[in-house]
Parts: C-alpha cells; structure tokens; sequence
C-alpha cells in the first residue's frame, strides 16, 4: 500500500538535505540534463515548461529568430521567462539537476531549483529527500490499485498504479517484457519457422537478431530506423536492460518519465525534482570491476563519490585508477545499502545488518536525520545545522526600548518592528554571503 511506499521512499532520501549554496567550484563547466515535453504515444504527459519553471539552467537559453539571451547559464527561471521561452517556440532547454549534482552527501540550491512553497530558491538546511519522500507517497493512495489483463495476450498484461510505481522504484524486472534492441540501425522484419524474426543492421554492417514471441505485437516496421534501447514490442522494459545499454542517463531519464506517466494519467501532478532525488538514491552505488591501484574491493559496492575521490587521489600520484559499472538498485536494497547501519537497521533486516556492522567494525557518519533521531543528536537540517549554531541570540535588550526607538519613525509597516522583535524569517536564503552572516 501507499504508506509502506512512503516508508521506504524516506528511508532511502532521509539524507538528502540542501548542504551547500553551488555544487560547482570556480572554472568547473556546468552540468545538466536536456528537458523537452514528456510524450507519452500523442499525448503530452508533461509539458516542457512546467519542467524548467523554478529550475536553474545549466546553458544560456536564446530566441532561436533573434538570438537574444532570455535566461542565462545559472540564472533561476521565473514565470516570466517562460511566458517568453513558450512565446519564442523554444521546445527544449538543459536545466540543472539533483541528478547531475555533485554535492556529496545531499543537494545543493543551484541544482535543486526552488521550494515548491515559496517559489524561491530552496535554503540550505531544507530536508528536500523527506519532501519528495511524501510528495511521491501521498497522492499514491489515489491511484488505481489494479492490473490490466486482456484475454491472456502476450505483452498485454501491463501494471499501471500504485504497484506500477512501485515496480519502478523497487526496479523489478515488469510482467509483460518487450523485446528491446541493442543496437541503432534499420529494422528488417522476417519468418524463421513460423517465428516473427526482428533484424536490426547497423551503420557499420553487424546485425542482431530478435526472436519475436508468439502474440506480441510489432511497434516497428520494415525499413524504420531504431536507437539503442528502443522497443521492438509492446510491453514493459527492465530498468537494468536499459541501464546496460543506454547507460546512468537513460535509466534515469526513463524511470521519470515512467513515474510521470502513471501519475498525470490519473491527474495529480509531481514535480520532477522530487523523483530525481529518488532516482539518484537508486543509482549512487558502482560495482568495482578492476581495482587497479586503489584501496577498493574488485565485485564490492562503492558510493559513485567515493570511487570518483580515490581515482583521483589515485591518479594524482601516477599511479592505475579503478573501474567500475554503475548499478541500479531498488529503493529497499538501496536503504540497506547506506554508509549508516544506525538508519537501516531501523528499517528493516535489523538483526543481519547490527551483526554485519559489528563484524565489518563499521562506524556511522551520522550524516542523515534518522541515526541522529536515534542516539537523541539535533538533526543536521534547519537550524540544527552547524552554520546556525553559533548565532547569537542578544536577549538583555528590552522589546521596550526597541519599540520606542521606533515611534517617532513614519512608519505604518508593522511587519518591520516584527522583523526587529522576533527575528528575521530571511535568514539562511538562498544567498551564499548571508550564510555567514553574524555567525
């Protein structure tokens, strides 16, 4: 059901919080991803407009007629700016992303985009991966609860839903698989022994072959031109088949659409940002193939941060970096993968993992809100963070005399003396140099 849903979407995001202002460092290029509208046959699931509305983005956007900058590398897209980008006809932007976000341990506020309930870019301190958690859950309890079956026709049984969702964040392999190409090139359709054969020829000559099961219905036809991971049949794609083939951006590219899709087909609309912090949580482990000279495992799970940090330590002493294949992981596996064993043995297996983490010696970083719950800490979100720890508070001025040093002002704003009585709520914006302020 929908709540244990939620339960292991916060499992899995508790630690994603705003930690830093820009994840880039002065001179690094900027990272995104390409947004356009989200199609689902002929319809428009989501338009490209709603993607980019409170986002940054990631390279100038210009009028392809006049060539004028409307919005700037880094610069925060506001409802103006879309009013104009639709108004230019502009059908596509790279924006920047939680999935291209190269913070360490959560998100920063240039990738995140805006607070969804001020419409201003997001504070440090806001725990984004406990919002999206809830925002991804609670509409699930509208969803249909059903599968679809169709007279027992192959590739017909196709789960929409909750439990589609579901198979999406848990990354099962989906009833009703369609037969997907490895490689791009021409479709050329022929009979093997009362067998439906698919062949695709490449540009360099080198031919797959597809063995076409018995009812499933054809999405291609002869001579049509096909891309790496499309689909040949009707029906559901592995997450992991599209991973291996299109790699980190195609996988996350479709699980949002996919998400997207079930929602907007039953008419409650999520925000991208939300899902992203999800897919990124899922896809934060590789698997060490050769370990090089590094201090890693071969066959053992490393946070893609980690492993990019040793290969260059690595390569800055000359020395033979490691390799490794990105892994998809469902969000319950992905839970009780974590650096913190405080956190996922309060979520499930708890035995096996205490036992594990007293064998393996491990120690906690205490870096997300639920292992901090448990030992009785103050979370590191909000104002439990260490950047407003040290404000002082100056409590031996009167509300009194502060008042009076108003009265003889012109004056009828009243929310400026409140500002000056209980503090103001500004404080932590989104802007780098207010962050130091009186600490």
């Amino acid at each position: 059901d929908s709540g244990y849903l939620t339960r292991r979407l916060v499992d899995v995001s508790q630690d994603v919080i705003v930690r830093e202002h820009d994840c880039l460092k002065e001179g690094e290029p900027v990272r995104g991803m390409w947004v356009e509208d989200i199609v689902e046959g002929k319809d428009v699931i989501e338009p490209f407009i709603d993607r980019i509305l409170g986002r940054f983005a990631a390279a100038d956007i210009k009028d392809p007629e006049t060539g004028e900058v409307i919005v700037k590398t880094n610069e925060f897209i506001t409802f103006e700016h879309c009013q104009r980008i639709k108004k230019a006809g502009i059908k596509g932007a790279y924006i920047r992303s939680v999935l291209t976000c190269k913070t360490r341990h959560g998100v920063c506020t240039k990738c995140y985009g805006a607070d969804l309930s001020t419409g201003k870019p997001v504070s440090i301190g806001e725990a984004v991966g406990i919002i999206a958690a809830q925002s991804i859950g609670e509409p699930g309890t509208q969803l249909t609860m059903r599968t679809f079956h169709t007279g027992g026709v192959a590739g017909e049984d196709i789960t929409h839903g909750l439990p589609r969702v579901e198979e999406l964040f848990e990354a099962r392999k989906p009833k009703g698989l369609a037969v997907i190409t490895e490689i791009a090139g021409v479709v050329s359709l022929g009979d093997n022994r009362k067998k439906l054969e698919v062949t695709v020829t490449g540009e360099d000559g080198v031919q797959e072959v597809y063995q076409i099961p018995f009812g499933s219905r054809l999405k291609v036809k002869d001579g049509d031109y096909v891309e790496a991971g499309d689909e040949l049949t009707e029906g559901s794609v592995n997450p992991n088949d599209i991973l291996k083939i299109k790699g980190a951006k195609g996988v996350q590219n479709y699980l949002l659409k996919e998400v997207q899709a079930v929602y907007r087909l039953q008419g409650v609309e999520i925000s991208d940002k939300h899902i992203e912090i999800i897919i990124r949580s899922m896809l934060k482990k590789c698997k060490i193939e050769d370990a090089g000279d590094t201090n890693l495992l071969p066959g053992s799970l490393v946070d893609i941060h980690a492993f990019d940090e040793e290969n260059e330590r690595v390569l800055s002493m000359g020395k033979k970096p490691a390799t490794a294949k990105r892994v998809l992981l469902g969000i319950t596996k992905a839970s009780l993968a974590t650096d913190s064993f405080l956190s996922a043995a309060s979520f499930q297996e708890t035995t096996r993992v205490l036992t594990e983490a007293a064998i393996k010696g491990k120690t906690d970083p205490l870096l997300g809100l639920k292992e901090n719950v448990i030992i009785g800490k103050l979370i590191p979100a909000g104002t439990g963070m260490k950047r407003y720890r040290n404000i002082e508070v100056i409590k031996n001025v009167l509300n009194e005399d502060i008042a009076s040093s108003f009265e003889n002002k012109d004056t009828k704003d009243a929310s400026y003396l409140d500002d000056m009585l209980t503090g103001d709520d500004s404080f932590g914006s989104n802007d780098s140099e207010d962050m130091t302020a009186g600490i």
